[in-house]
């Protein structure tokens, strides 16, 4: 059984009295009424939930591809391409090569690293960029009268059979100031590209970083799952943000249409409301469950659940009457509907003297049955007292009623999760194994934008630089080669920007560079990375495409050879970015030149 299925179908079950003479015999299975009988127990849910499975299909579903086109065709951009677009076709410009690069000045969250994500999107849009004859006629009525016919001739043919895109790898943690996409092609093609790119990027790269955040506060012993479809910025948004948040290290989705698109594990859980709609247990119907393996009739589980809740109640020392009844009839509902799959949310009315309860009893019957429960989820109330109240009476009844997989039920936390709370909830004792996070993860409230920017530095194989008031505004030109240096540990301590055509730096030789900043150094590398690869050529893929479960590998393992002072929440290391002794010497010339175009 794979978590997917454990915590996507979590219901009740129902069985019959066995202190009734005319119950249902259920020959081995059935329970006697001394308190030291047991029953056999399938493998812990908990364990197969901390290996949960990709849902099996198609690695990358083709129907997101068409989706994507749908969503972001060449029109989802700014205005202001298509005039500066004009303005070149204009001055007779338009096949002059251009190179523009991708970038961002500031990490997010105040952190110590950045991811970089989007990139697979892009080449989708970018392979099948082509302005349809409905965008020119539209293009018309909102462009200037004078614009030339020849214009909108040009645009018809546009097409990304002259572009070609090197990137560092999606998934790769990233840094300021490094060019994360190096964009090359006609100059007014690849400047119509600039705001759908961003667009691609920016939310991407935020949100998968945000959810690396709460993967390192939360710990590696806890898993986490996005909830937030309901809370995010509109569908797109929403099916965005579960697509990254799982590639950023969240391990499932409530999203059933990211389940589909992009093979992440689809999980849930009931809701209130599901509970809240049952009185009574006359509205459980049917009231009978089979026996996992098969094994005599049908019992009724509503009789063997009030049978439990008598001996629950008695062991916990609580009163019976005081647990819903309601509750208890949902829970068996949900039982006979999913018995393989039982998870219940407890906090609807009382968490301990109602949800509880309830929960140990309908677990038990089912246990009776054999079959394993998942767990629980607690939504509201102070999660962390809750957890060890719980695993305390879990681990209580498994002893007293010799059921072995009691003490490892999950149990879910869910209710406003922020990466704050979850930092608090590491340093408070907890049972929690599995955190939900929904608003907090989707809307990165922290920080709502992240602020890739795409400019222009080449033309014609000429450097082109931004020159600012704000030093931090102002570009690097030409076109470069990005090389990721090692120490002997296995970490990244610097990204070093070079020349294209300046050799590669010796591992084990002395780099003479200077740090983003102004300061000469000297390093040593014992590994060196090249990061810019090329991954489109012409208008065509040069490298496969990656599910979203291999992008996710890749920020595991860049995660994991990070050093991990640059991994910490609040008051990280800064890693150091620099150019080669070269590259420098250039920055210094050019800024001197008047006219350094030429």
């Amino acid at each position: 059984m794979t978590a997917h299925s454990l915590v996507c179908h979590t219901m009740m079950t129902t069985v019959p009295d066995p202190g009734r003479r005319d119950a249902p015999a259920l020959s081995s299975v059935m329970l006697s009424t001394d308190k030291s009988a047991s029953f056999p127990m399938r493998p812990c849910a908990c364990a197969c939930f901390a290996n949960m499975e990709v849902p099996r299909g198609s690695v990358r579903s083709t129907s997101w591809d068409s989706a994507l086109l749908q969503r972001v065709p060449p029109l989802l951009t700014d205005l202001y391409h298509f005039t500066m677009a004009y303005g070149y076709w204009k001055c007779g410009r338009h096949n002059e090569e251009a190179v523009f690069e991708l970038f961002f000045r500031d990490l997010p969250f105040g952190g110590g690293f950045s991811l970089f994500c989007g990139l697979q999107d892009c080449l989708h849009f970018i392979r099948n960029f082509r302005i349809k004859p409905e965008d020119v006629t539209y293009l018309k009525s909102v462009m200037p009268s004078t614009i030339d016919e020849g214009f909108f001739d040009f645009l018809r043919e546009v097409d990304p059979s002259s572009v070609s895109i090197t990137a560092i790898p999606e998934g790769s943690v990233v840094f300021p100031k490094v060019p994360l996409m190096e964009v090359r092609g006609p100059l007014p093609v690849v400047q119509l590209l600039e705001t759908s790119l961003l667009c691609m990027v920016n939310y991407a790269s935020l949100v998968s970083t945000n959810a690396a955040r709460f993967c390192l506060a939360a710990g590696s012993n806890k898993k986490l799952l996005e909830f937030g479809l309901r809370r995010a910025q509109g569908p797109d948004g929403g099916l965005s943000a579960s697509r990254y948040s799982y590639i950023g290290g969240f391990h499932g989705s409530s999203n059933v249409l990211a389940g589909k698109y992009f093979n992440i594990p689809v999980v849930g859980t009931m809701a209130h409301s599901f509970i809240t709609s049952f009185s009574s247990l006359k509205e459980v119907h049917p009231s009978t469950l089979i026996s996992e393996h098969g094994e005599g009739p049908p019992v009724d589980l509503v009789k063997l659940s009030v049978f439990w809740l008598n001996r629950v109640c008695s062991h916990l020392h609580m009163i019976p009457e005081e647990a819903n009844k309601g509750e208890l009839a949902a829970f068996i509902s949900y039982a006979i509907a999913f018995p393989r799959n039982f998870l219940a949310l407890l906090d609807t009315y009382s968490v301990i003297r109602s949800g509880a309860v309830n929960f140990c009893t309908v677990a038990l019957a089912l246990c009776q049955l054999h079959y394993q429960p998942v767990g629980v989820r607690l939504d509201s109330g102070d999660l962390c007292r809750q957890s060890v109240d719980l695993r305390r009476i879990f681990h209580s009844c498994s002893t007293e009623f010799q059921v072995p997989g009691f003490k490892s039920l999950v149990i879910i936390g869910s209710n406003s999760i922020s990466e704050q709370s979850v930092m608090e909830m590491k340093e408070q004792e907890n049972e929690i194994d599995i955190i939900a996070v929904g608003t907090n993860l989707v809307t990165c409230p922290l920080q709502p934008s992240l602020g890739h920017v795409y400019k222009l530095v080449q033309v014609n194989g000429k450097p082109r630089m931004k020159f600012s008031e704000d030093p931090e505004k102002t570009t690097l030109p030409g076109r470069k080669a990005v090389y990721r240096l090692y120490n002997n540990d296995g970490h990244p301590f610097l990204d070093l920007m070079t020349l294209k055509e300046e050799p590669v730096p010796t591992e084990g030789q002395d780099v003479h560079c200077c740090m983003l900043g102004g300061q000469m150094e000297t390093v040593k590398a014992a590994r060196v990375e090249l990061l810019l690869q090329e991954f489109f050529s012409l208008g065509q893929p040069t490298q496969p495409f990656l599910s979203a479960t291999e992008i996710r590998n890749r920020v595991q393992t860049s995660l994991i050879h990070l050093n991990p002072g640059l991994k910490r929440l609040q008051q990280p290391d800064r890693y150091k970015v620099a150019v080669s002794e070269r590259f420098a010497s250039l920055l210094k010339d050019l800024k001197n030149r008047k006219d350094w175009t030429e």
